[in-house]
């Protein structure tokens, strides 16, 4: 694996705390109704992705997640710009503002979604896998989903022909405990979901996915076995979600004093306390980090709000009319 080095954790304070004040941002602008329908936002689990991104290899390998999906395109390099532009339903967004929250998309960054079926993209993420198997391109693709997606019968069907076709892929859990609303404990009679990967034979395991390092080290070891012919590998990444499943849930169902308690262990402050003990990094550079960030999500927010919306016509070049579609009467 890539050393963390001091370079390696300055960026990784730097990209987490832009991602949580992205989305910090996005709640404002929700409440304010400038970003309508679904926003699910990914505060609490940024040094999955942080992790993620420091054993991939950007420009090969893939990754496919759920619909907590605006800063992952970011990491894998779409403009920010861009991403909240499609939150806000403008013509300057990933996909012309017709995707919206929940289906950020990018084929020129390996990005592939941003799927609102809970569960739809785990059978999604192991067919790219098969099709960079199948045409040797030498990529990984990793595949994101929650802890409620878990439970879903694709996800078996999917290990089986995984580990069956010896797919490059790796299938990761982000367990932030409470799936839409109900805990891991009241779904099924056992919590450690890492394990569904044993009755496959799959190589499995938890990870402090509260700490980016811990997450590099695992993804490495899994993207390796994959991409040397390994087959697939199934990480419970083990986190906490600090907002709730989307911004209209009340979280009835936790205290905030769990949330504090996590908040403890925050990514973002772990690694701000090991870039001064360990670095020496003073407080005037973390301070000019926290503006440079600060300025950036403007810049994000004033591209979404000075954009304009798509024509109407737009909605037209996104569907199609066959007349002779069968069963349905040529005059209605």
């Amino acid at each position: 694996m890539k050393k963390v080095t001091k370079e390696v954790l300055l960026n990784w304070y730097e990209d987490m705390l832009f991602w949580r004040k992205f989305e910090d941002k996005l709640a404002q602008v929700y409440i304010q109704q400038k970003v309508r329908g679904f926003l699910h936002l990914y505060n609490g689990q940024e040094a999955i992705l942080a992790g993620a991104l420091h054993a991939m290899e950007l420009g090969k390998d893939k990754m496919i997640t759920a619909y907590r999906n605006h800063v992952q395109p970011i990491g894998m390099g779409v403009d920010p710009k861009r991403v909240m532009a499609e939150l806000y339903g403008k013509a300057t967004g990933t996909s012309q503002g017709l995707g919206g929250s929940m289906h950020i998309f990018s084929k020129e960054f390996n990005f592939y979604g941003g799927h609102g079926i809970v569960g739809g993209q785990i059978p999604l993420g192991a067919g790219i896998a098969f099709g960079d198997k199948y045409h040797d391109r030498d990529a990984v693709t990793l595949t994101f989903f929650g802890d409620g997606a878990a439970r879903q019968g694709s996800l078996h069907e999917t290990f089986n022909l995984a580990m069956l076709w010896n797919l490059p892929v790796v299938f990761c859990v982000e367990n932030n405990g409470y799936a839409m609303g109900t805990s891991v404990a009241r779904t099924a009679n056992h919590t450690d979901i890492w394990k569904l990967g044993l009755g496959y034979e799959m190589p499995c395991g938890p990870v402090d996915a509260m700490d980016p390092e811990k997450v590099a080290e695992a993804m490495h070891e899994a993207i390796e076995r994959a991409r040397s012919g390994g087959g697939p590998t199934f990480l419970e990444l083990k986190t906490y979600r600090y907002r709730g499943h989307s911004m209209s849930d009340a979280q009835k169902y936790r205290t905030k004093d769990e949330v504090a308690e996590y908040q403890k262990i925050d990514p973002i402050t772990q690694v701000k306390d090991r870039l001064m003990k360990e670095h020496n990094v003073k407080e005037d550079e973390i301070k000019a980090i926290d503006k440079r960030v600060k300025a950036k999500v403007s810049e994000c927010e004033k591209f979404a709000e000075e954009s304009p919306f798509p024509e109407k016509s737009l909605m037209y070049d996104a569907v199609y009319e066959q007349e002779d579609y069968p069963f349905l009467p040529s005059k209605l």
